[in-house]
């Protein structure tokens, strides 16, 4: 039976990530513990605060989104074998029920990150719709992430508490003034409408008092004739110089879009995916956010 924890509730194509490059090293007769987390953006904040105090897996490929995810046998196995498992929550990873359960792990800790963050509904004009579940594109409430995995592996682990407490501490620095410099930038556009290819978007423009607009809810799904005329709508009524589109395959429908509209295309990278052969580092996180930054400006016109 899996123990969940207060907060909540591999492969061999998983990318193996072994924490480092932190603030302080595990003290004398302390275990590192084995996390399990789900995709890019958890991971990115689970080995932030674990630093050398555990090994980080994360479960789906960089390279794959959890959209397009397809468990094996083996990720059965790697889930069996890890002490806690981080996830995002919100819908994100509908999947992992049934893979949890077939672990058969009497231990395993499950933490939901998003517990106790304030959602925004999928569908604004109903109440009772899913939450938009892309939280961490929105600085301070991925800070709400991060205490969430520094509190759980300290109750797991208390030997490290210190480091998870330090490590996060420092994270938590960083995201406090990417907030800031976001802030800031955005400020004179406060109020416009930016569009992007998928839904990601409404938890970062919220933060940041500007409305996102986007051509298709999902990134799996294709554009209808309705959905195109809908966004060439709302570029004629702005002065919008660029489309926000991501990094995968499956937008040609918006470069074209662009393209008779006679405006640009400019990336903004929801941090769902990366690619296999990235190399970590502890900034990863904000450098795609600081760009994802410059390429709204450039969009707003700025």
């Amino acid at each position: 039976m899996v123990r969940f924890s207060k907060w909540a509730t591999g492969s061999l194509a998983s990318i193996f990530l072994v924490s480092c490059g932190s603030l302080t090293t595990p003290p004398e007769r302390s275990k590192k513990i084995s996390i399990m987390t789900s995709f890019l953006p958890i991971t990115l904040f689970a080995r932030a605060v674990a630093g050398e105090c555990g090994d980080v897996k994360a479960l789906i490929p960089t390279n794959i989104g959890p959209h397009d995810f397809q468990s094996t046998p083996k990720d059965i196995l790697s889930i069996g074998k890890a002490d806690i498992f981080f996830i995002n929550g919100l819908g994100m990873e509908t999947f992992l029920d049934r893979l949890i359960s077939s672990s058969a792990s009497t231990t395993l800790s499950v933490v939901d990150t998003s517990i106790g963050i304030k959602t925004i509904s999928t569908d604004i004009s109903n109440a009772d719709s899913d939450p938009n579940p892309h939280i961490w594109l929105d600085p301070i409430r991925a800070i709400s992430q991060v205490e969430t995995i520094k509190d759980a592996l300290a109750e797991l682990n208390p030997a490290c508490s210190e480091v998870y407490t330090l490590n996060a501490s420092a994270y938590v620095d960083d995201l406090l003034a990417l907030h800031a410099e976001i802030l800031s930038k955005l400020e004179p556009y406060q109020g416009k409408s930016f569009i992007a290819y998928h839904d990601f978007a409404p938890y970062f423009a919220e933060r940041y008092q500007l409305k996102a607009e986007y051509l298709v809810d999902l990134p799996d799904i294709n554009p209808s004739p309705v959905d195109l005329q809908r966004v060439s709508n709302l570029v004629r009524d702005s002065d919008l110089k660029a489309l926000l589109t991501e990094p995968q395959d499956g937008n040609n429908s918006f470069n074209s879009l662009a393209r008779d509209l006679n405006i640009k295309i400019a990336l903004f990278n929801p941090i769902e995916t990366i690619s296999r052969d990235f190399v970590y580092d502890e900034s990863l996180y904000f450098d795609l956010m600081r760009d994802n930054l410059s390429n709204l400006l450039l969009s707003l016109g700025g």
